[in-house]
């Protein structure tokens, strides 16, 4: 598939306005550089370049529109009455958020959960390769009035916690790996992750939670991201909880270990959250990350101008800007912030998602792929990328390979 047309036909990039400076780390100056100070004045690199029309981004891009396929099965919803519920719950949403001052101080929303001590860990094997597998009592609720609470708290499967666990025996520097939409499943995430080479090559204890309705957490009829608007900003609120009770387990574990996270996706999203609440986190690293999950699912839902959903989307958005990174203060040292993105994605905006969180971040080192969506996962720039980045925050020894 070529780069995007304009109306007479030829390639536009996909940038924002020409005076808008965009900064970018081009795939052979990263590998050229070992440090990646923030960019902060413009030069040859102030826009993104175009998308290179080759058979390989092509594949990549006819594979977001089949994920894009998907999505569209589960934002519009097919009943009546229930697009009649979700815009209530908006009304109501907004209303409580509101009042409690949520939607103008976002972080009072995002409670700090109790320190986790509860947790069962047990060995398992995967494709062969034994590692440990982690469980805890989420204890997320809803706040007491938020609308769509008892039906969050009747899915039983999601109010547990689970992750994987690569751990050496002697201290070392944990990453948390927090996946995508339609992951949570074990030997994908392992692979995607690169949770081996991460263990092994880098020195690192490595542990990759379960986001909620995800994997052994899923719900019969639940998405996350789904059409139940409120639904999704349960799920971040107790994405964002359970992470946090996790690295606090980490921490009683090993008190003086650096903890970093590492992500893609939906968990870029996450994870540019657990940044902004959560403090003494080494580094962040955020893939291909969602800015705004409200305005994502508004892009992608495939309704007409006239439908009404699409209004009940677009008076959900200061409830979307409250759940947004976008609207927090980052915690993680300049140092610790790292971006990627992909020119052809079609999933998540570069401009309007990406290039958004890498200016709230302070314009952080970032790299850009010649791929879509998904194309990160072949992308040998961004595995470099990963690893620079992990050493660079000081999060792996020097010596590590």
């Amino acid at each position: 598939m070529a780069a995007p047309k304009n109306s007479k036909g030829r390639a536009r990039r996909l940038a924002g306005p020409a005076d808008v400076a965009t900064p970018f780390v081009r795939a052979r100056e990263f590998r050229a550089r070992s440090q990646y100070p923030p960019q902060d004045h413009a030069d040859d690199r102030n826009e993104l370049p175009i998308a290179r029309p080759t058979i390989a981004v092509a594949r990549q891009v006819f594979h977001d529109e089949l994920v894009l396929l998907g999505m569209r099965m589960f934002l519009p919803v097919g009943e009546a009455h229930a697009a009649e519920r979700v815009d209530r719950e908006v009304t109501a949403a907004l209303e409580c958020y509101r009042e409690r001052g949520w939607l103008d101080s976002p972080e009072g929303f995002f409670t700090p959960p109790p320190a986790l001590t509860d947790v069962a860990v047990s060995p398992v094997k995967i494709r062969g390769r034994a590692l440990w597998r982690v469980v805890f009592d989420s204890g997320y609720q809803p706040h007491p009035g938020e609308p769509g609470r008892e039906r969050w708290l009747d899915r039983s499967a999601n109010r547990r916690e689970h992750a994987l666990l690569l751990r050496h025996r002697e201290p070392r520097p944990w990453v948390v790996c927090v996946h995508g939409a339609l992951m949570g499943r074990g030997a994908v995430d392992l692979k995607l992750f690169r949770a081996r080479h991460l263990h092994e090559d880098l020195g690192l204890n490595v542990v990759l939670p379960v986001l909620p309705l995800h994997g052994p957490r899923k719900h019969k009829g639940a998405a996350f991201p789904g059409h139940d608007l409120l639904d999704n900003i349960h799920a971040a609120a107790q994405a964002v909880w359970d992470i946090r009770r996790l690295i606090s387990w980490i921490r009683s574990q090993e008190p003086d270990s650096n903890i970093g996270l590492n992500s893609m996706s939906l968990g870029g999203y996450i994870t540019a959250l657990v940044s902004s609440v959560e403090d003494g986190l080494t580094c962040g690293v955020l893939g291909v990350p969602v800015a705004d999950l409200i305005e994502v699912l508004s892009g992608h839902g495939g309704l007409r101008d006239d439908d009404p959903r699409r209004q009940t989307l677009e008076r959900a958005r200061p409830i979307g800007a409250m759940v947004s990174p976008l609207s927090l203060t980052p915690r993680v040292p300049m140092a610790g912030r790292f971006i990627y993105g992909g020119l052809a994605d079609r999933l998540v905006n570069p401009r309007d998602q990406v290039m958004r969180l890498w200016e709230h971040w302070g314009r952080p080192a970032i790299v850009w792929y010649q791929g879509a969506h998904t194309g990160f996962f072949r992308s040998r720039p961004v595995q470099d990328f990963i690893d620079a980045a992990l050493r660079q925050s000081g999060l792996v020894a020097p010596a590590a390979r």
